[in-house]
């Protein structure tokens, strides 16, 4: 036997490629526009609307013109953001279904359809013939919407049939048009609406509550809670638009008690720390300084300034976050959003 040292062969370096990027690399131009920008629109659509309501306050004409440049600025980020998701099922119409298949995506298509309600709202004043057309379709879409995801949760694994409080948004979510129809003169039309979504609210919050009571939420999908003080809210605006100051106040009360459990619990609630989820916080949140105004008198005033500068700081700053996610191509990755 030879005492030789054996030579160790030489290895070859092997090639390991890198992981993919989250960034997806698009198809064609707006291949993958996620739903998700759509949420924090309304949430500044909700804001414009809170700061008119503030200008019809005995002495608070001065602040109108914030309201103008909030409400003129959103109208063209909405076109802009519509034109380029509809650009997908303009393409392959089958998509629409492969959006609602996930959270993000049913949240999406639903702030989408509210935001024809809310444009509508801003456009009264100076188009009301258009207002009236767009608030048409905002209410057909939300009702198309709505029957396709009740097929969704009827057909679909039992496992998956859990009410969301993306719910709200889909079938309370009526309750917006009023902001619209009211000015317009459809008090009948509101009416009905008005009593259809405060059924539709109960059943959801009442569905809701016990599946908190079961279950606790992961907590990325926390922020989604928020979603529940907005019909409150704005059940209390088209209350007092309709002139039901008494049932105004009732929903004004219960939409701060809603609201106060949400800051008391508002660590419990964001733990998961910032993502595109966070822009079910912008509605609700503008929703409900809009309702302290319309419906808590006097001490309206003060809430709703209070609610009105916390929500010019959030929403605006979730917003850009939001579209910077969109502008940078992650946000798509994110939602999972759906591809064309």
């Amino acid at each position: 036997m030879s005492n030789d040292p054996q030579k160790i062969p030489s290895l070859k370096p092997r090639h390991f490629p890198p992981p993919p990027p989250l960034v997806s690399q698009p198809k064609g131009l707006w291949s993958r526009t996620p739903p998700a920008i759509f949420p924090p629109i309304l949430g500044l659509f909700g804001l414009g609307l809170a700061w008119r309501a503030m200008a019809a306050r005995p002495g608070m004409y001065p602040v109108a013109p914030i309201s103008d440049v909030i409400l003129g600025a959103t109208l063209v980020l909405f076109a802009f953001a519509l034109l380029a998701w509809l650009s997908k099922p303009l393409r392959r119409p089958g998509i629409i279904l492969e959006e609602l298949a996930v959270l993000p995506g049913r949240a999406g298509l639903a702030a989408m359809m509210l935001s024809f309600s809310l444009a509508a709202a801003a456009l009264v004043p100076i188009a009301p013939a258009v207002a009236l057309g767009v608030v048409s379709v905002g209410l057909f879409g939300l009702f198309a919407l709505g029957v396709l995801i009740a097929w969704q949760f009827f057909t679909g694994a039992p496992e998956a049939r859990v009410v969301t409080p993306v719910f709200h948004l889909t079938y309370a979510g009526y309750i917006i048009a009023p902001l619209a129809l009211v000015p317009l003169g459809y008090f009948g039309t509101s009416r009905l609406i008005l009593i259809g979504a405060c059924i539709a609210a109960a059943l959801i919050w009442a569905i809701s509550l016990w599946q908190l009571i079961r279950r606790i939420p992961p907590a990325p999908l926390r922020p989604l809670l928020a979603i529940h003080l907005a019909p409150a809210s704005l059940l209390t605006t088209v209350s007092a638009l309709l002139d039901y100051p008494t049932l105004a106040l009732a929903f004004g009360i219960l939409a701060m008690a809603i609201l106060l459990a949400l800051l008391v619990s508002a660590r419990w609630l964001l733990s998961a720390g910032f993502t595109p989820l966070w822009g079910a916080l912008t509605f609700p949140l503008a929703a409900s300084a809009s309702a302290a105004l319309w419906g808590l008198g006097a001490a309206g005033l003060w809430i709703g300034w209070a609610l009105l500068l916390l929500s010019s700081a959030l929403i605006p700053w979730i917003a850009f976050q939001v579209i910077k996610g969109w502008a940078k191509g992650d946000l798509a990755a994110k939602t999972n959003a759906a591809t064309v």
